[in-house]
C-alpha cells in the first residue's frame, strides 16, 4: 500500500495511466508526414504546369501558319486528279507525292481560289516542293492538263491505225501489235471472232502519260462499243437477219462508199443485191472497188483496172468475183455508217456511182442502163481531174 502521508508521485507518459490533470498529453507530429504532403502538392502543381504548357502549345498551334514550301519546286510531278476527288483528297495526295509541305496549308490554298471546286479529271504537270498556292493554280487551269491527243480519222484498216499509234505515241508497232492478238483483252465481242478489224473506233483519244498500248486499244474498242449501243446495232442486226458482224461488215463498205445523207442509201444497195441475187443483174456482187482495194492491200483507188480486179480473183474480198458479204469488215466506221447499216433508207436501188468526187455527189438508180450513164460521167470527170481518181 502506499503511504497516505506521501501522495504518489505521478507516473511518466507511456505508461499508460492519466495523469493527475486527467488529459492525455498529445503527440508531436513528426519530419515524414510532412514529407509526404510537400511531394503531393509538388505532383499538383507540375501537373499543372504540364497542363498549361500543353494548352498553350495547342493553343498556339491553332493560330499558327501551318507549313508550306516557299517554292518554286524542283524536278517533275505528273500527279493524277481522279473522279470524284474532294480538295482534301487531291491535297493528301499532293502532300504524299513531296509536293505541298502540309495538308492543310494546301486546303487552305484551295479554299482561297474560287476557281478550285471546277479543277477536272487528269494528269498535271507540277514540281516536288511547290508552294501550295501554285500548286492549286495549276490545277484550277485545264489548259494545263497533260494529254497526248491521238486522231484516228475514220476508213483507216487496222494496220493504218497502228502505224498512227506508233507514230503519235513512244511505242512502238510490234506493241501495239501484240496487244491486238489477245481479243479478250481488249473487249472485242464474242462475234469478231478475234479480228479487230473494224471494232477500232475512230475518234480522237486523250491518252494519259501513264496510258500503255493495252490501255489505248481498249479505250477504242470502248468507244466503238458505246458508237455500237446507242445505233441498236446487235438489236438492229437480228430485224434485219444478219448477225452483229455482218452489220459491221456492212458499215465498213458504207463508210468507204458513202458520204454524209447518202450512207443509209448505200446501205439499201448492199442489203438489196445481197438480199436478190437472182435479179438477173447483179447476181449477188456488190461490185465495192474498196472491198477490192482492201484485197490488193493498196491505198483506196476510185475506178480499178480489170488486171487489178483479176489480180485478186480468188479472194473473199474481191466483190466482183465472190458474191455476199465479205468475211469481215475491211475498215473502221464511224458513228454515221453504222447507224446506217443498222438503219438502212428505203429503196429499190441497185446501182450507185459517185460522179463529182471533190462534192462527193452520189447517184442511184436501179436501172442497169442509167448506171452506165452515171458511170460516163465519173469517166468523164476523171478525164479532167486525174489526180483525184
Amino acid at each position: 500500500m502506499s503511504d497516505p502521508s506521501h501522495p504518489s508521485d505521478p507516473l511518466l507518459p507511456g505508461d499508460g495511466t492519466v495523469p493527475a490533470s486527467g488529459r492525455r498529453r498529445r503527440k508531436r507530429r513528426g519530419l515524414p508526414g510532412c514529407l509526404a504532403v510537400l511531394v503531393a502538392l509538388a505532383i499538383v502543381a507540375g501537373g499543372l504546369y504540364f497542363a498549361v504548357t500543353r494548352g498553350v502549345a495547342w493553343v498556339e498551334d491553332q493560330f499558327a501558319e501551318p507549313d508550306d514550301f516557299a517554292g518554286p519546286g524542283r524536278g517533275e510531278v505528273a500527279f493524277e486528279v481522279v473522279e470524284g476527288d474532294s480538295s482534301a483528297a487531291i491535297c493528301r495526295g499532293l502532300k504524299a507525292d513531296g509536293v505541298v509541305a502540309s495538308v492543310q496549308a494546301c486546303i487552305d490554298a484551295a479554299a482561297a481560289n474560287p476557281d478550285s471546286p471546277g479543277i477536272q479529271v487528269g494528269f498535271y504537270p507540277l514540281k516536288k516542293e511547290m508552294a501550295s498556292e501554285d500548286a492549286i493554280d495549276v490545277l484550277v487551269d485545264p489548259a494545263n492538263i497533260i494529254t497526248n491527243a491521238v486522231t484516228i480519222p475514220e476508213g483507216l484498216n487496222t494496220d493504218q491505225v497502228v502505224e498512227i499509234l506508233a507514230e503519235s505515241t513512244d511505242f512502238r508497232a510490234g506493241a501495239f501489235e501484240r496487244v491486238l492478238d489477245q481479243p479478250d483483252r481488249i473487249g472485242l465481242p464474242e462475234y469478231a471472232g478475234g479480228n479487230p478489224e473494224g471494232y477500232l473506233f475512230p475518234s480522237t483519244y486523250s491518252f494519259g502519260p501513264n496510258a500503255k498500248p493495252l490501255d489505248m486499244v481498249q479505250a477504242m474498242v470502248t468507244r466503238w462499243r458505246q458508237a455500237a449501243d446507242e445505233a441498236g446495232l446487235e438489236d438492229a442486226a437480228a430485224e434485219l437477219g444478219y448477225t452483229p458482224h455482218e452489220l459491221m461488215t456492212v458499215a465498213s463498205l458504207v463508210e468507204a462508199e458513202g458520204r454524209g445523207d447518202d450512207m443509209p442509201k448505200v446501205a439499201r444497195v448492199i442489203y438489196n443485191r445481197v438480199e436478190n441475187p437472182d435479179n438477173g443483174q447483179t447476181n449477188g456482187l456488190l461490185q465495192i472497188d474498196a472491198a477490192v482495194n482492201y484485197a490488193l492491200g493498196k491505198e483506196p483507188i476510185a475506178v480499178l483496172s480489170q488486171d487489178q480486179i483479176d489480180s485478186v480473183a480468188d479472194s473473199p474480198y474481191n466483190t466482183y468475183t465472190q458474191p455476199g458479204l465479205p468475211p469481215g469488215p475491211i475498215e473502221a466506221p464511224g458513228d454515221a455508217a453504222i447507224q446506217a447499216a443498222a438503219n438502212p433508207a428505203e429503196g429499190s436501188w441497185l446501182y450507185y456511182v459517185t460522179v463529182d468526187l471533190s462534192t462527193g455527189e452520189t447517184k442511184f438508180t436501179d436501172s442497169y442502163d442509167e448506171f452506165l450513164s452515171f458511170k460516163s460521167e465519173l469517166q468523164a470527170y476523171c478525164a479532167n481531174e486525174s489526180d483525184r481518181c
